[in-house]
């Protein structure tokens, strides 16, 4: 006010009003300019399109981070993990991109920093999974399946119940994961009178969908009003396509998957195909690209098999996760009337499978079956369960359990389950 009542010239000139709405007029233009230049560091978060019905993962970005990092640089480079403290620091470099986890021990919490923000031009789809980027993984994994072309064509199911009925196609299926104990699980189920099962894995989702569905419901045993038709093929949980694919035939299908501490998981995988083919180097060798270095071979199959929430990310974009259920292979040992409790509610059936059905075999290490009503013979699986696994370094033991466990967090978050391997470990 000063400075206009000390100049004559513009006060008798200038009406107030005028001077006022001016100076309003300027006020309003500053503050619409200094909005327009603020508003590119203006942050709204995205909501990502993943519908978990269960507890939402924490970092959304840590998951494509590790995500990118397995898709790319791994299957040349290797992974590298060290300890920091009291902390364990996943460190994951690829062309021009690095990115930082670090777990922190007994808070089960995720904290990502973003070292650099030059991202590859070109970023994996969030369908795509791991697929087709080993031809050793594909051949691998065909010679270890336990169905043949031939015992598909020459199918026949040994349960009691005669063959009449209808075929139809599958309202379950176990999809997941192989050496879990799907097939311990199948024949669980067999037992139940309102479950029909075919004894074979199909692989109709990966290996043999361009037959048709007419070819694969003739695989299925008949089934009677009130009965369900199942199938297992462990390698669907790892199969780019199998959701889909899955999801055309029947969008209300359930999913069953038999998850493992993906260590002990690797290691029967690798026992597997050591009882089969003797010749194959050890698992040290194989697990990693540098051992000196610590380079995990993420590209390995018995060790990708294992990261379960790069695979369920995908089948999430198809299913919702009332329609999956996830069994725990150490606790269908342990409990196994208690985890078929969980499987006969999610399937709808009524609790007929019981403790009453089970004989634990201290040989074998695992439960058999039995029928209560008489005194045969407990029924075990065959010689390919239950091997004695080779003795593996504890050092390579400890460095996967460094890999897997940001993996089995976000695991543990999109199913919504707690698996508790890290305090299995522990003990």
């Amino acid at each position: 006010m000063a400075f206009w009542s000390s100049t004559p010239a513009l006060t008798p000139k200038v009406p107030r009003k005028i001077l006022f709405m001016f100076t309003l007029s300027l006020s309003v233009t500053y503050l619409f300019y200094s909005l327009m230049s603020c508003y590119n560091t203006l942050q709204f978060p995205l909501q990502d399109n993943y519908l978990y019905q269960a507890r939402l993962v924490t970092e959304e970005s840590t998951l494509g981070a590790l995500r990118k990092k397995l898709y790319s640089a791994t299957w040349s480079q290797g992974y590298f993990s060290e300890n920091v403290g009291e902390s364990t620091t996943e460190q994951t470099r690829t062309a021009g991109y690095a990115v930082s986890v670090a777990v922190i021990e007994g808070t089960g919490t995720l904290q990502t920093e973003e070292r650099t923000k030059a991202w590859f031009k070109t970023q994996l789809a969030p369908t795509e999974m791991i697929t087709g980027r080993n031809v050793v993984f594909e051949r691998e994994q065909h010679q270890e399946s336990s169905t043949t072309d031939d015992e598909l064509n020459r199918r026949g199911d040994s349960t009691a119940t005669p063959e009449y009925g209808e075929k139809k196609l599958p309202h379950a299926i176990i999809i997941g994961v192989k050496k879990g104990g799907t097939r311990a699980l199948l024949e669980a189920l067999r037992v139940h009178p309102d479950v029909r099962a075919v004894g074979v894995e199909p692989h109709f989702f990966d290996r043999n969908y361009e037959k048709g569905f007419a070819w694969y419901r003739d695989l299925m045993p008949s089934t009677l009003e009130g009965q369900i038709t199942m199938e297992k093929t462990p390698s669907y949980f790892v199969t780019n396509e199998a959701p889909r694919r899955i999801h055309s035939m029947a969008r209300d299908t359930k999913l069953i998957v038999v998850v493992r501490n993906p260590v002990t998981r690797a290691i029967s995988d690798y026992t597997q195909t050591l009882s089969k083919k003797p010749e194959i180097p050890s698992f040290e060798v194989l697990a990693f690209k540098n051992r000196t270095l610590g380079l995990i071979d993420a590209s390995w199959s018995a060790l990708r098999i294992g990261i379960y929430a790069l695979h369920l990310e995908t089948w999430l974009q198809y299913f919702p996760l009332s329609q999956m259920l996830f069994v725990s292979g150490e606790r269908l040992i342990i409990d196994p009337a208690g985890e078929m409790a969980k499987v006969q509610d999610f399937l709808g059936l009524k609790r007929i499978v019981t403790d009453k059905h089970f004989y634990f075999n201290k040989t074998k290490g695992f439960p058999c079956l039995k029928k209560p009503e008489d005194s045969s013979a407990p029924r075990c699986l065959g010689k390919s369960k239950g091997r004695t696994h080779p003795k593996i370094d504890p050092d390579v033991i400890h460095r996967l359990r460094k890999f897997y466990k940001p993996f089995n967090m976000m695991f543990y978050q999109m199913s919504g389950e707690d698996f508790q391997w890290e305090q299995e470990e522990i003990q």
